[in-house]
């Protein structure tokens, strides 16, 4: 645990009983913000999302590693009597409960917003489903590949005459887990004016639908359904990518301004006398002939002499980058966006740190994701007050299942 006062959520306490992504996602967002996340892992086999992969590192997965960071892992069984009072005891000296298991689980095991309310009449519980607490679909699974398609989002994503496309990354459980991070913050400030906890309920069908803004607001007026347009613009051309000889760039000729220094920039100044395309709507119009003329003239030059040549010109054009390129950038290198923890069993792991920062300040280091039921005695100790004696007997009672006292003593860091 981060032991600076100056982060954010500096002494905020969040009990979390998420795995996979969406709820992780969340939670290390309020970690990122210094919040002290306390993640409850099953003894047997921890959260799932450490048998993701490959690649593994250590015998540690890369998919876990990049959700997890400033968290501590206490390991208990949920399903246990000894297990559910522990967590219920935890609950009441938390801020904020986060899970994503699906509707009704947590009542089934005495977790419920209820009985946490029982314990701690202002705790705040925010609850990540895949589609809602209510609704015809609640009792449905959710997972990232079933919500874009379900969203909508894969319909309009892809080429126009191609398959539906899922977006590259898990956007579904990312974009959900921004939202209840977010959320959680708006209850805390509630909270804070009120005195009053309360029950934030998180849907990813709600989450991916949110995204479609102007694509919803197309269909609402005028009832047809937008139709996919791969990498195009409705309204602009050319905004689109090009190949160059030796790359992808984008270019985002967005007005008339732009469009007569980027005919001069690829030395065709006969274009801006051309009616076709004296216009921003004109050129959307002729959109394949454009482009058609302008395709050969970008696969003349290198990716590096385009970006300069129509940056030198002031018009809005970018790199389409590989991972790795992005992982390496000096702009996100330079600013402190890449961090490297020391990790016990995988080394030095990089990741992308949080986007935001405060009074022009670099993210604060961060603490490694955590080994499975690493801070389990640290946490009941300092969290409870439970001594070595209270935590043997907390083994005895079959809160660690099958492991018996593994999870007594913490597991020894590599020095």
């Amino acid at each position: 645990m981060r032991s600076s006062d100056r982060e954010p959520l500096s002494g905020i306490r969040v009990l979390d009983l998420c795995r996979v992504v969406s709820g992780p996602f969340a939670t290390m967002q309020l970690g990122d913000l210094g919040a002290d996340i306390v993640k409850i892992e099953d003894p047997r086999q921890g959260d799932e999302s450490r048998r993701y992969g490959p690649p593994f590192v250590g015998g540690e997965s890369a998919y876990f590693l990049s959700v997890n960071r400033n968290k501590r892992s206490c390991a208990i069984d949920l399903k246990s009597p000894a297990g559910r009072d522990a967590v219920l005891d935890l609950a009441s000296v938390a801020d904020v409960v986060i899970e994503n298991f699906r509707p009704g689980t947590l009542d089934k095991w005495g977790l419920g917003f209820d009985a946490l309310r029982a314990r701690k009449p202002d705790i705040t519980l925010c609850s990540i489903s895949g589609f809602g607490r209510t609704g015809a679909d609640a009792g449905r699974p959710g997972y990232d590949l079933i919500l874009q398609g379900e969203s909508g989002v894969m319909d309009i994503t892809g080429d126009p005459d191609g398959p539906p496309t899922k977006v590259g990354t898990s956007i579904a459980d990312l974009v959900t887990g921004l939202y209840a991070s977010h959320s959680v913050l708006a209850a805390l400030m509630r909270k804070s004016r009120t005195g009053e906890g309360g029950r934030v309920d998180v849907s990813m069908l709600d989450a991916m639908a949110s995204l479609l803004t102007f694509n919803a607001g197309m269909y609402f007026a005028s009832g047809q359904s937008p139709k996919r347009r791969g990498n195009v613009h409705p309204t602009i051309s050319p905004y689109e990518p090009f190949e160059t000889s030796d790359g992808w760039i984008n270019v985002g000729v967005a007005n008339d301004k732009f469009w007569t220094a980027f005919c001069g920039v690829i030395g065709r100044p006969d274009l801006i006398e051309d009616v076709s395309f004296a216009t921003a709507p004109k050129r959307a119009a002729s959109r394949n002939e454009l482009v058609a003329i302008l395709s050969p003239i970008f696969a003349r030059r290198t990716r590096a002499d385009w970006l300069q040549a129509l940056g030198a010109a002031g018009i809005p054009c970018g790199a389409i980058k590989s991972v790795g390129e992005v992982c390496e950038t000096p702009q996100l290198t330079q600013r402190g966006m890449v961090q490297t923890v020391s990790h016990p069993a995988a080394g030095d792991v990089r990741f992308i740190a949080r986007p935001t920062r405060f009074g022009d300040e670099p993210p604060a280091p961060s603490t490694p994701p955590p080994m499975l039921g690493e801070h389990t005695s640290e946490v009941l100790a300092e969290w409870l007050g439970w001594t070595d004696d209270r935590l043997e007997r907390f083994a005895a009672e079959g809160a660690f299942g099958e492991f018996g006292r593994n999870f007594v003593r913490p597991p020894k860091r590599a020095s």
